[in-house]
């Protein structure tokens, strides 16, 4: 029996202004896309999934191109909502945001998610894509705060420094033994 993979993919850089679901990549980040795929491409992939939201998509959507398939979207792993509208929270509000949610999981502004709630249903889907794709390469295009959360699911020590350290895009191979964890690597250079 061989073991899973999971390759965990922060999408690249992202204007700052516009619709959470909708914003796209900046320069910067459809180069990093490349890269991204340059890094992967060797690794023997066997599915890609992604997050719903455009920039995520467009980070990994070559490789799943590289490979003959389809990037496959799931709803629930979805970036955290952390307001009440479709409007990103800029990074002076986010800080303390976060800082208060790792801090009480159960904590979330009116109309948005705590970081239980987020974890909850990103799991879900993570455990089943383990299921689904057990002793195989799988590629998941994330954003910062579920990333951290699915990951730190597994391993506490993937907390809210983590998450300060990350870049976008990254990416972190996770290695699972049936459904442990047994490694982790960060492979974005």
């Amino acid at each position: 029996m061989t073991n899973t993979f999971v390759y965990m993919v922060r999408h690249g850089e992202s204007p700052k202004e516009g619709n959470e679901r909708t914003r796209g990549l900046t320069p910067k980040g459809q180069l990093d896309a490349k890269r991204v795929t340059d890094i992967l491409k060797e690794k023997k992939i066997d599915a890609v999934v992604s997050s719903p939201y455009i920039r995520s998509i467009l980070t990994v959507e070559k490789l799943a191109e590289q490979i003959g398939q389809e990037v496959i979207v799931y709803e629930d792993l979805k970036e955290r909502i952390f307001s009440s509208e479709d409007k990103r929270v800029s990074d002076k509000e986010l800080v303390p945001l976060l800082e208060k949610s790792f801090g009480e999981p159960n904590f979330a502004l009116e109309g948005a998610e705590s970081n239980a709630d987020c974890q909850k249903r990103a799991i879900n889907v993570f455990k089943e894509l383990l299921e689904t794709f057990r002793d195989k390469h799988i590629v998941i295009g994330s954003h910062g705060a579920v990333m951290t959360l699915m990951m730190g699911y597994f391993d506490r020590t993937y907390d809210l420094d983590f998450l300060h350290s990350t870049s976008k895009p990254d990416i972190y191979r996770m290695e699972f033994k049936e459904k442990e964890l047994v490694n982790v690597q960060r492979i974005w250079c």
